[in-house]
């Protein structure tokens, strides 16, 4: 089995590491294409005005001066144009992606250009709720078991594994859970200003640490009880009720004109 492996927090991420971990557990041909720079936040950001290069680290390992997506893109359509990887593992992510987290993750959007490009894709991230490191092995310790279960059990091709370690050591891991993305009750997004050395103004983005209190079979649910939380994901984002009373309203106007 070939294996891509590449995320959203660069090509010197400790994550990054952990990943490589799982995957030489499951093969002996595994490559490293990722972003040369933190890419965190970036979405599905696809570089269109710029040209992308490629920087060869090592045999196997290489870093693109892109966003996730681009570097997937390469991978797949241009290094490994020879023989296409048969998995795509994105992380370990150096954070949670949990609820509408998933609508701008990098590492999550590494695995969508996987699975659009037609390869069965994973994403992986490590639960960190403080600034302390986050505890990289109890990923490594269920890595590449969650990933050979999911493999085993299969999942369609329109699907992405969103797989997320709650934030303790191995042993503290209550279970695993397959759950649904959640969404949190409080807004954790917030801005803060702040003044450089000569008087001018800049802001940072970050996010508060006040947890929300999510239902049973949530992502968010799993994770704050300690469970590895394992979530299919697709694009679809058609709201499939509102889709079926806004086309009988319209079809009633219609029939009333």
């Amino acid at each position: 089995m070939r294996i891509l492996c590449s995320n959203d927090d660069g090509i010197h991420a400790r994550g990054l590491e952990s990943l490589e971990k799982i995957a030489r557990t499951l093969s002996d041909d595994v490559w490293v294409v990722a972003p040369q720079e933190e890419q965190s936040g970036a979405a599905r950001a696809l570089t269109l005005a710029h040209p992308i290069r490629v920087r060869e680290y090592a045999d196997k390992r290489f870093a693109v001066s892109g966003t996730p997506t681009d570097a997937v893109m390469m991978a797949v359509t241009q290094l490994m144009k020879d023989q296409k990887p048969d998995l795509v593992l994105s992380g370990v992510n150096n954070g949670q992606n949990l609820a509408e987290d998933v609508t701008f993750s990098g590492t999550i959007a590494a695995a969508l250009q996987g699975m659009t490009l037609g390869i069965p894709s994973i994403a992986l991230s490590m639960t960190r709720f403080t600034r302390q490191s986050a505890a990289w092995e109890t990923a490594e310790a269920f890595g590449s078991s969650i990933v050979s279960q999911l493999l085993e059990a299969g999942w369609p091709e329109d699907v992405v594994m969103n797989v997320n370690f709650p934030a303790c050591a191995p042993d503290e891991v209550k279970g695993i859970e397959v759950t649904e993305q959640g969404r949190r009750d409080q807004f954790q997004l917030y801005v803060e200003e702040r003044e450089d050395l000569r008087g001018g103004t800049y802001y940072w983005f970050g996010f508060t640490g006040k947890l929300s209190d999510p239902p049973v079979g949530s992502d968010l649910r799993a994770i704050y009880d300690g469970r590895i939380s394992v979530t299919p994901l697709h694009l679809s984002l058609t709201h499939e009720a509102t889709r079926r009373r806004l086309s009988a309203a319209f079809k009633s106007r219609d029939q009333a004109d």
